[in-house]
């Protein structure tokens, strides 16, 4: 797959896709969002998603020194753009039926830090932070930010992120319940493969239905919720993973998993 503003290639069962405009910290345009949702509708059988950044950040924001937001009217161009561009591939990544790892280095920052904890599995080196800082420039938080940050977070941090506009560092959004893990800067790489790698030798059609089910249960009362997970655990108990899973539990052996 050829990209003007990422890179993806597949590492064995993982697709990995890079942001790879590090002059500019990887400030997304839109188009480089719109490359992202290429590379995830070609997922070929990959079983895992890795997202990270190219050199010293994940991503800085969107691109507002580009143009790319409009000169002329940047208030609808801006509203295009959230609507036409970013939102879509991030309910893509939503509805994704593979687990996705963030690696995150440097800044995370407006629409990146929304792309960062859209992830399942966010791992940050110890130097990354996360920042919603549309209050500094008079906006409000947007790709999402305004419902994931009081589902990971509750709402007193969450108000305390977008409202003040200040970076919340690696260490603290993992005290804080934001973020999965915080490791060494030059060991980011390894331990989000590492992490993707395993998660792509597991059952991917539960995987799926968990990512899927966790993000549907936030929206529903409890007898729907209960309906769900027995409307799901039907179609999981149908799948040659859970066959295998079954019959290695009996055996006594571990599971090998072909992600059907």
């Amino acid at each position: 797959m050829t990209f003007e503003h990422i890179l993806a290639e597949r590492r064995g069962p993982v697709l990995a896709i890079t942001l790879n405009r590090p002059e500019r910290l990887n400030a997304a345009a839109p188009a480089m969002f719109e490359e992202v949702g290429r590379a995830l509708g070609q997922l070929n059988g990959a079983r895992a998603v890795v997202i990270a950044g190219a050199g010293r950040a994940f991503c800085s924001g969107a691109d507002l020194a580009s143009g790319a937001l409009g000169a002329d009217d940047p208030a609808e161009a801006t509203f295009r753009a959230l609507s036409d561009s970013y939102h879509p591939v991030l309910e893509q990544l939503a509805d994704l039926p593979v687990p996705v790892v963030s690696a995150v280095r440097g800044p995370a920052a407006g629409i990146g830090c929304s792309l960062a904890l859209s992830a399942d599995f966010c791992v940050a080196a110890r130097d990354a932070y996360f920042l919603q800082a549309f209050v500094n420039i008079g906006l409000v938080p947007d790709g999402g930010s305004s419902w994931m940050l009081p589902r990971l977070i509750g709402r007193a941090r969450a108000l305390e992120m977008t409202m003040l506009g200040e970076r919340v560092s690696a260490p603290k959004a993992h005290d804080w319940g934001m973020i999965h893990a915080v490791v060494a800067e030059d060991q980011l790489e390894a331990e989000s493969m590492r992490l993707a790698d395993r998660l792509a030798a597991g059952p991917t059609r539960a995987l799926g239905l968990i990512r899927r089910q966790l993000r549907r249960a936030m929206e529903l009362d409890y007898p729907a919720a209960l309906a769900l997970e027995a409307e799901h655990q039907r179609e999981a108990r149908r799948s040659p993973d859970s066959a295998e899973g079954g019959r290695a539990f009996l055996e006594k052996r571990a599971p090998d998993f072909t992600g059907e």
